[in-house]
């Protein structure tokens, strides 16, 4: 009995030890396995390095590699709906994800420019400013004042193509697009000509 009882005691102090050791970090994403998923899944719509293809696709250049695992597992999940997106997030392990967003966040994003000289003072207004009346807040506050963003939080839109943001905030508005509240709640105080206005100036910053 005591042969047994000390057996079990080793077995419980090993089993408590284990549980106690750090988990092992994930390995570091493979640029040249992200490459190939880019050029062979992604490179139709998005270009092979992400740059500046059909406005009605985003720029993924540059993009933060974090925020780029999320759209794709979330793409995955239904959690947001893309008829083509969803179908091509589908097949991809949270490994490939990591490869092919490290992939196109190694690449140095191209500038952009504004198309509408007459919308970029009011989208200025907003993007660093928000709309005090409606308790819209400063773009700038999330998305930094250069449109870098945060990684991990918020994504790049510096340079990004107007013609996808305001797509994706009127999205948000109508409620076509539910992955970020937040944006959900800020589209919905916002205008048509305020959601352009922002949008445009977006794809002019650097």
């Amino acid at each position: 009995m005591k042969t047994v009882a000390s057996f079990l005691s080793s077995l419980l102090l090993a089993t408590a030890a284990h549980a106690n050791e750090p988990a092992a970090a994930p390995a570091k994403p493979d640029l040249g396995k992200g490459g190939t998923i880019a050029s062979q899944v992604c490179a139709a719509c998005h270009t092979a390095d992400g740059s500046r293809g059909s406005p009605a696709n985003p720029i993924l250049q540059g993009q933060h590699a974090e925020y780029l695992v999320k759209q794709l597992t979330e793409f995955k999940a239904g959690k947001r709906k893309n008829a083509i997106m969803n179908g091509m997030a589908a097949p991809l392990s949270e490994e490939d994800m990591r490869n092919v967003a490290a992939f196109y966040a190694s690449k140095t994003a191209k500038p952009g420019f504004a198309k509408n000289k007459d919308t970029v003072a009011l989208g200025e207004k907003i993007w660093r400013g928000g709309i005090a009346e409606r308790a819209v807040p400063a773009c700038a506050g999330c998305h930094g004042p250069t449109g870098a963003g945060i990684p991990s939080q918020y994504p790049r839109l510096s340079g990004q193509h107007g013609d996808y943001v305001e797509a994706q905030m009127n999205a948000f508005r109508s409620g076509a697009r539910a992955n970020a509240p937040m944006m959900m709640t800020i589209a919905a105080k916002m205008n048509d000509k305020e959601i352009k206005a922002v949008s445009d100036y977006v794809a002019g910053l650097r």
